[in-house]
């Protein structure tokens, strides 16, 4: 498998640390609100990435954290006149709400940053010991010039860097490129006791430190969105390494920007969309089709006319695979698998993993499942072998699943529903076809259509 690593530009064969084992950390929510379109890209883009490592014979062990100490989370705190953990909790129970509707599973580890305050502080010490840090009256800065690579992840030089318009204008720092790595106390914030006095964590020690602790000092991928490359990525390097000594990454992989109906997300602009609000529109697997049907470092358009052309492919995908369903239960020929198909699922499979062996190229992936997908609807029908059946749905099964597509079909219909279908079967036996029409409708308004063939009730969900 290659991935293309952001630290050297270049798509690079992926060697684990350690054999059969692989350390990964993505940067998770700031959880002070709903988390936006753009958000869901990373979320559905790494658990790929873990879902394809996983299969192909890797144990992931997956660190996604949650940032519930910051600024936006105080001020809605203050807004909301509660305690900011009630706002930070609150958001990330409703993160898992969203999170599960996009198919997104549970990293290994989802650390707060409330809970890895220690850890913190014990990186920030090292780093104040080491000269790479210093305290001004409770606030701890990071010295930029002191660690010698300080933009190799972003590509950028110091003189660049002191050049530009984004640094932050300070005066109690002894270089305007420094940044906080602790902050000193303010009315109505959370605080911890620290050897520089009481306050709070900065944004950017939280992930080296969470990393460090759960992962250990040199991982194997670390993830995000572009955006956070710089500062945020590049500072995680040079703390991390500052205090370690040791390379923090072996490859950084970062997914591409999200524009919304060509133009770039922005609140002023009226086009900043939850995955809350799309999901009064959409059902979220939708969503999760939208972004894999692109390359993840692609930049990728979000509009309607596209999130519709979504829905039907993934629609296609699902009436495939009912159709496989129902000719391998109502097949009567008991046949084993053919050489044939026995031969083009191993072909299919083969391609899937060329696909996503080259950088997680999920577009490729998919066209592959859609050429499965049209190969047995072609060419497979009640006459067709159990054997052929069994085979090309367990391949289905199989590729669908890495992708995280497809999943709602694999759980039984609910009592309830399969009640309304076996009623509505004995009206029309009965010719109560009045009372069949309704419980039709009555179905359809729950997403399930029903098709009268001559084999039986064929049923399909809509999103």
């Amino acid at each position: 498998m290659k991935l293309y690593n952001t630290l050297t530009n270049a798509k690079e064969k992926f060697i684990p640390i350690e054999e059969g084992k692989v350390k990964m950390y993505v940067c998770g929510p700031t959880v002070y609100n709903f988390f936006h379109i753009g958000n869901a890209r990373p979320f559905i883009v790494f658990d790929v990435l873990r879902r394809y490592l996983e299969y192909i014979g890797y144990q992931v062990d997956y660190v996604q954290n949650f940032t519930d100490v910051d600024d936006k989370i105080i001020n809605k705190a203050i807004a909301e006149q509660v305690d900011s953990k009630e706002v930070s909790e609150r958001f990330i129970e409703e993160y898992y709400k969203d999170a599960d509707g996009l198919g997104v599973r549970r990293a290994t580890v989802h650390p707060k940053v409330s809970d890895n305050v220690e850890a913190i502080i014990e990186m920030i010490e090292t780093l104040v010991e080491k000269g790479l840090a210093y305290n001004v009256d409770g606030n701890v800065y990071y010295r930029v010039k002191k660690f010698e690579e300080y933009g190799k992840l972003s590509k950028q030089s110091l003189e660049d860097l002191d050049s530009g318009a984004r640094i932050e204008v300070n005066e109690e720092k002894e270089d305007p490129l420094d940044f906080a790595l602790w902050k000193k106390y303010k009315e109505g914030e959370p605080w911890w006791d620290s050897p520089w006095g009481k306050g709070r964590p900065g944004w950017h020690i939280e992930c080296s430190a969470m990393s460090c602790r759960y992962l250990g000092e040199t991982i194997d991928i670390h993830g995000g969105g572009q955006d956070l490359i710089f500062p945020h990525h590049e500072n995680e390097i040079a703390q991390s390494e500052g205090a370690s000594g040791k390379k923090f990454a072996n490859y950084w992989v970062h997914n591409g920007y999200i524009n919304i109906n060509n133009e770039k997300m922005s609140k002023s602009k009226g086009n900043f969309f939850t995955v809350r609000e799309i999901a009064e529109d959409f059902d979220l697997e939708v969503v999760r089709m939208f972004m894999l049907s692109a390359h993840y470092r692609s930049p990728v358009n979000f509009s309607r006319e596209l999130m519709e052309q979504s829905k039907a492919a993934l629609e296609r995908l699902y009436n495939a695979r009912n159709n496989l369903v129902f000719l391998n239960e109502n097949s009567k020929n008991s046949d084993p698998v053919s050489k044939d198909w026995e031969k083009k699922a191993q072909e299919y499979r083969k391609k899937f993993k060329e696909a996503m062996d080259d950088d997680i190229n999920t577009a490729g992936a998919l066209g592959v499942i859609f050429d499965l997908a049209r190969d047995a609807n072609s060419s497979l029908d009640e006459n067709s072998s159990r054997g052929d059946l069994s085979v090309v749905l367990e391949i289905f099964d199989e590729l669908t699943d890495v992708l995280g597509l497809v999943k709602k079909h694999r759980e039984l219909l609910d009592e309830e529903i399969e009640n309304m279908i076996e009623q509505r079967q004995a009206a029309r036996k009965n010719k109560d076809f009045a009372l069949s029409d309704k419980i039709r409708d009555e179905l359809k308004e729950k997403g399930i259509i029903l098709e009268d063939t001559r084999e039986g009730v064929k049923w399909k969900k809509i999103n």
